[in-house]
Parts: structure tokens; sequence; C-alpha cells
């Protein structure tokens, strides 16, 4: 139970990070989905926005969601502690008709903001809306037009795979809106 409490503490009452002063920002996007969760990392330097990472994490269909929902906090444990962002941005659920699949983006969305919080990085939330206005210019963009925008403001050789993409998009989204209070 102490332990409980001691963890509880270093995510509560961590400080309020600020992005003033630092010459690089190094942010890990997250696109939570249920068998493929992508995620980017970017740095924001005084000269623009640089690719550091990206990937895709799948699990494997007839999974046990428990299963399932452990396999993605550990490989996200993984990729935090490999690509030591300073933020992090995951999108928002967005609102649609199959009410099961927004139940398991949710479980997923809530993994990657636990991964997050247990090392204490400071969680930013962006609407697709947001995300793709940010990165395409028009909020009701398909997932090739954010592929294609992403690999040209990032200058990649080719195009990164459709969930890698949107999490490399929601990281640029936030390297370039900075908002002022985390979740």
């Amino acid at each position: 139970m102490k332990d409980l409490v001691e963890v509880s503490k270093k995510i509560m009452f961590k400080p309020q990070f600020s992005h003033v002063g630092l010459t690089v920002l190094r942010v890990l996007g997250i696109d939570p989905g249920n068998h493929i969760t992508g995620y980017g990392v970017v740095e924001k330097r005084k000269s623009g926005i640089v690719h550091v990472a990206h990937g895709e994490i799948k699990v494997a269909k007839g999974t046990y969601p428990s299963s399932r929902l452990v396999k993605i906090y550990d490989d996200l444990l993984e990729v935090i502690d490999k690509s030591t962002p300073d933020v992090m941005a995951v999108e928002d659920v967005f609102y649609g008709k199959n009410i099961k699949s927004l139940i398991r983006q949710g479980e997923v969305r809530g993994i990657a903001i636990l991964a997050g919080s247990h090392r204490c990085i400071p969680i930013y939330e962006y609407t697709p809306l947001e995300v793709k206005k940010a990165v395409v210019g028009y909020g009701r963009a398909e997932k090739n037009q954010i592929q294609n925008m992403v690999k040209a403001i990032l200058n990649l050789s080719e195009l990164p795979p459709a969930d890698a993409a949107d999490a490399l998009a929601i990281a640029i989204c936030h390297a370039n809106f900075l908002k002022a209070s985390s979740i």
C-alpha cells in the first residue's frame, strides 16, 4: 500500500511542465487503436520539426482484451523508455456509430495515458479535427492525405504506415500548437 501511495504522489504532484526555454522539444504522438496503436516521435527545433522515430504496436486478432491491453501497455513503456519524450500527445476519442469500437479505443487511450503518467510525462490531447486541420489544413482529410502531408513535412523517403502517420500527425500538431495545460 505504501508503494501505491508513493506512485500516486509522483503522478499527482509532478511539477507543471513548461515549454519555455527549451531549445529542443521531443514529442511522442499516440494514435490509440484496438488492433494497431501507432506511435511517432518528432523534435521541434528552431530549424523546424524533425522526424525521430515511428512505428505500430500490433495485437493479433482474437487476443483476450486483458492480454491485448497488457501488450499495448508494455510496448508503450518500451517506446517511452527508448525515445525519452518531453511530452506526449494522444488523440482524443472520436464519435462514431460503433459503440463497441469506441469503448475499445477508449481503453487503449486510457492505457496510453497510464503509461505516460507512470513515466511522469505531461500528456496533451487533440481531437482528430484539430490534428487534421494542423497537418493537412482540412478537418475532413482522408488517411492517405495525412500520410502524404506527414511525409512532406518530415521529409521522409517513403510513406509511413497509416497508424504511424496518424501518430506523427498528432506529434506535429502538438509541436506546432503547444497547448498550455496537460490532462
